[in-house]
């Protein structure tokens, strides 16, 4: 995944999950999608900064 700024964790969100959506089946795409889990889970409570962490963590289980 390329560097990107983003405006708001919504735009996070969506660009990880484009690219989960985009990684081939197996345990990357598994370990990420637990993390992205952990990320909505923090976005519903309005927590920001555990969210990011989250998406952080996804990123880097695709890589």
């Amino acid at each position: 995944m390329t560097k990107k700024y983003f405006t708001s964790t919504r735009d996070r969100m969506s660009s990880v999950r484009a690219a989960w959506e985009k990684a081939p089946a197996g345990p990357k795409k598994d370990a990420a999608l637990v993390h992205f889990q952990a990320a909505e889970a923090s976005l519903s409570a309005h927590n920001d900064a555990d969210c990011l962490k989250s998406l952080s963590a996804a990123c880097h289980a695709l890589a």
